[in-house]
């Protein structure tokens, strides 16, 4: 199925969480310029290496853009967060216990106070959520990265 991603107004990201003040700082451009995207082709990653445990939000974005991921930004988040019948159910599995944090690396905010931070969704107490985690965190494998594997035509 293909969802269409409405660009024709700015990114607010008020209109996800209540962190009015915050700035984006960084986009994945091959993200930005997606108008539609196939819910199916759409990859879960978390680039962590055999025997770790987990990862700082800052390697695992390094890593994501060495492997050529295009990572999948706020504005597909939004399109997603505003038809949430259309999240696959599949991100609601809780996986060893823990909860599945689907981030969306492809556009990073930054705080007042400098912070670095990517929104992320989830399904908790009976309904989707999307919060910020600051890159300086710790993220494990229930943190999977919402991409793009192959490169499309644009």
């Amino acid at each position: 199925m293909k969802i269409i991603i409405d660009r024709s107004k700015p990114l607010d990201i008020g209109d996800l969480t209540s962190n009015k003040l915050w700035s984006i700082d960084e986009q994945d451009e091959r993200s930005t310029s997606l108008t539609e995207i196939s819910l199916s082709d759409i990859s879960l990653k978390t680039v962590l290496n055999d025997g770790e445990k987990s990862i700082k939000g800052e390697d695992k974005l390094s890593r994501l853009k060495g492997m050529g991921y295009i990572c999948l930004d706020a504005g597909v988040l939004k399109t997603l967060w505003e038809n949430q019948h259309l999240i696959p159910l599949e991100w609601r599995e809780i996986k060893d216990n823990f909860v599945t944090f689907v981030f969306f690396d492809g556009t990073i905010f930054k705080n007042p106070k400098g912070d670095r931070s990517v929104l992320c969704l989830y399904w908790g107490k009976n309904k989707w959520n999307c919060n910020p985690l600051e890159l300086s965190y710790r993220w494990s494998a229930s943190f999977p990265s919402a991409v793009l594997e192959k490169k499309l035509d644009l």
